[in-house]
């Protein structure tokens, strides 16, 4: 059986999984209330909030030799761009990726991204000061869209001063409603340790599918080092990651350092 045969199996075989859940009624629901309906948009598209905000989630790459630079210019200039939308937070990263930052921004819907889209390239001051003389600063662009998760609203940290987790899961095809319930008994597993603070819990829409971007808060590397080891000792967690880990694929976690500018600190 070649690759491809065997991974059209797979994405049939999930889809059957999937239907089979729906007819059974054993598909995953943050709100037993919920109609039939919404469970079928949240099949086709994942997990999503019931309005049209989204979240663009960029990372750039920067040239090793440049982030000092790239960083002092975010610096001085970088309220010429929070000027037109709402920026969710900026960081770069300290462990687990090198030389990159990452910012998330908010929008009502895709319209207003357009909107704002179409204002940054008339101002003058965002593209002379900071767009052309940032990019030759980069290696490499990558933006996502993502919704939050129904179950979860965007949070901030108990207070500033801390550091930012940016774990990375991607799941097996499917969508939600093959790995959803196993993904959420999962990440609350991990909030009933109380050594983190969820901040939020995100599903692309656009970008690569199936994948969770999950934004934890610590008060430091060290404080969540030693909550990690707890966890890894308590029965509850280890019962729900292990109930998870059946439907994940690859996980990448990033220390983050929030900027000056970030709302998020």
């Amino acid at each position: 059986m070649t690759a491809l045969q065997t991974r059209l199996e797979r994405q049939q075989q999930n889809l059957r999984t999937a239907l089979k859940m729906r007819r059974e009624k054993k598909y995953p629901s943050p709100n037993k209330q919920r109609k039939d309906t919404h469970f079928q948009v949240r099949l086709a598209t994942g997990p999503r909030q019931n309005n049209g905000i989204f979240y663009e989630i960029r990372t750039y790459d920067i040239k090793p030799a440049k982030m000092k630079e790239f960083l002092e210019m975010v610096k001085k200039y970088f309220h010429f761009r929070t000027a037109h939308s709402e920026l969710v937070g900026f960081w770069y990263s300290e462990l687990g990726a090198m030389n990159r930052v990452l910012h998330i921004w908010k929008y009502d819907n895709f319209a207003h991204r357009t909107a704002v889209r179409h204002a940054l390239a008339n101002d003058k001051d965002w593209q002379g000061k900071f767009i052309s003389a940032a990019l030759p600063l980069m290696e490499k662009q990558h933006n996502e869209v993502a919704y939050l998760v129904p179950w979860c609203q965007l949070g901030k940290p108990p207070k500033e001063g801390g550091v930012y987790e940016w774990v990375t899961f991607q799941m097996k095809p499917g969508g939600p409603a093959l790995w959803g319930e196993a993904f959420r008994a999962a990440i609350s597993a991990h909030i009933n340790t109380g050594y983190t603070s969820l901040i939020g819990v995100f599903h692309t829409e656009y970008g690569l599918l199936n994948t969770v971007h999950v934004l934890w808060w610590n008060e430091s590397p060290d404080h969540r080092a030693a909550g990690r080891h707890r966890a890894h000792e308590d029965a509850r967690v280890v019962a729900a990651v292990r109930d998870s880990v059946r439907f994940l694929e690859s996980q990448q976690n990033v220390l983050l350092i929030p900027l000056e500018c970030s709302p998020l600190k």
